[in-house]
């Protein structure tokens, strides 16, 4: 029998089956879990959650005489409800990156918590939980209809400390908007984006030490760090519910199209379409990323890199479509215009990846700061001439002109080119 209850009515020993709400209104990553301690309470009490769904059959039952809100016989009839409740809720319509990115900003900031506590029950051996995966992935997936570039370009803006846990945000978004670039269908999309946020949860076991190791990892070191896919991949086979997609690229996101990778060196037509995209997604935001031991390449500089390593590493086709969906010059770049004014990109254009939204703020004439001004590239009063290495100009304010979020909400600076 599953219970709908006001959440004063939660007591320890009771088994909590599903939160009422949106999955960021509530405070843990996972859904489904018996209550044991009761600051785990006091945790949902602070929460703006007011009801919860729990099963007497698995846990502890309501006092007799406590009134309750609704009841269901089954699982399926609490899970058609929850699609109703998020049905009304979600805001799928287009909008600019200039809305979507407050938004993003928070699935960003709850993502990060939620992959911690994820890494962190995977390293206590505790069995992987599905469904707060996938609620998480379901809001990545609305952000990216919303606006692809927002999230993914804000994901990218992690610190050192956290690059692992916000790495697997990225990828997922990456994955996520490469899937609907395919022309892939919704169920689709979606186990893409669970298969980027799980692929390196094999990492959850690897030491610290070897992860955030500042300098060149040893021979031994990095036989160790090449042993996540397995790690990961039998984690997954240890939970239940795992997506057969997230299985596939768990196990083999490092393989190359030569041969060349790990961990079975499979060759081309052997790797599925969906490692292939893991592949491009995860080394896209690996090396636009700042990490322990080197400062991270910009992004359109990341893509022209990539483009030299397209044989024998990735599938030309699957790094076009890639290409295609975060654009030439992916949202953050910062390039010259052929009128003499910096500015960075805000937006993808609607017909053509040369000719992005960019922000101008700095005339390169007059070496001064400008009023910022959106121009859009495609009314071609203005072209890019090329693109510029945010650590030759150094301004410290570059994340916060192109998201126009306040510098709290920065994680990391720039990458440089």
């Amino acid at each position: 029998m599953l219970k709908r209850i006001n959440v004063n009515q939660l007591s320890v020993g009771m088994f909590l089956k599903e939160f009422c709400g949106s999955w960021m209104e509530h405070p843990f990553w996972r859904s489904s879990f018996v209550i044991t301690d009761p600051k785990d309470i006091a945790t949902i009490l602070a929460s703006s959650i007011q009801e919860v769904w729990i099963d007497c059959d698995k846990g502890r039952d309501l006092a007799p005489g406590e009134p309750l809100v609704s009841f269901a016989e089954s699982e399926a009839e609490v899970d058609a409800e929850l699609a109703s409740v998020v049905g009304e809720v979600r805001q799928l319509k287009r909008v600019p990156s200039i809305v979507e990115f407050g938004r993003a900003a928070k699935i960003v900031a709850r993502s990060r918590q939620a992959v911690t506590s994820m890494f962190e029950e995977a390293r206590m051996g505790n069995a992987f939980n599905s469904s707060g995966a996938q609620r998480l992935v379901d809001e990545i997936a609305d952000s990216v209809s919303r606006n692809p570039g927002a999230l993914i370009s804000l994901a990218r803006l992690k610190s050192t400390d956290d690059y692992t846990y916000m790495h697997s945000v990225a990828v997922c978004a990456l994955m996520i908007a490469l899937a609907r670039q395919l022309g892939l269908d919704e169920e689709k999309i979606r186990s893409a984006g669970i298969a980027g946020l799980l692929h390196d949860l094999g990492k959850a076991v690897i030491p610290i030490e070897i992860l955030n190791k500042p300098g060149k990892l040893t021979d031994e070191e990095f036989s160790i760090m090449k042993s996540h896919p397995e790690e990961g991949h039998r984690m997954l086979l240890q939970g239940s519910g795992v997506d057969a997609i997230a299985l596939d690229v768990v196990l083999h996101h490092h393989e190359k199209t030569d041969g060349s990778g790990y961990p079975k060196r499979l060759k081309a037509d052997q790797i599925s379409l969906f490692a292939k995209m893991g592949a491009v997604c995860d080394v896209y935001d690996a090396i636009t990323s700042n990490r322990s031991y080197k400062a991270g390449w910009c992004p359109s500089e990341s893509l022209r890199k990539m483009a030299e390593w397209t044989k024998g590493h990735f599938d030309p086709k699957v790094f076009q479509a890639f290409v295609k969906s975060v654009g030439i010059y992916p949202i953050g770049s910062l390039v010259i215009l052929s009128s003499g004014r910096l500015g960075t990109v805000i937006e993808q254009g609607d017909k053509s990846l040369l000719s992005p939204r960019i922000r101008v703020f700095f005339s390169t004439r007059s070496h001064a700061r400008i009023r910022p001004e959106i121009v859009d590239l495609a009314r071609g009063q203005d072209k890019i001439v090329s693109r510029e290495d945010p650590a030759k100009w150094n301004f410290p304010d570059l994340n916060e002109i192109w998201s126009g979020l306040p510098d709290s909400t920065r994680a990391s600076r720039p990458p440089p080119c």
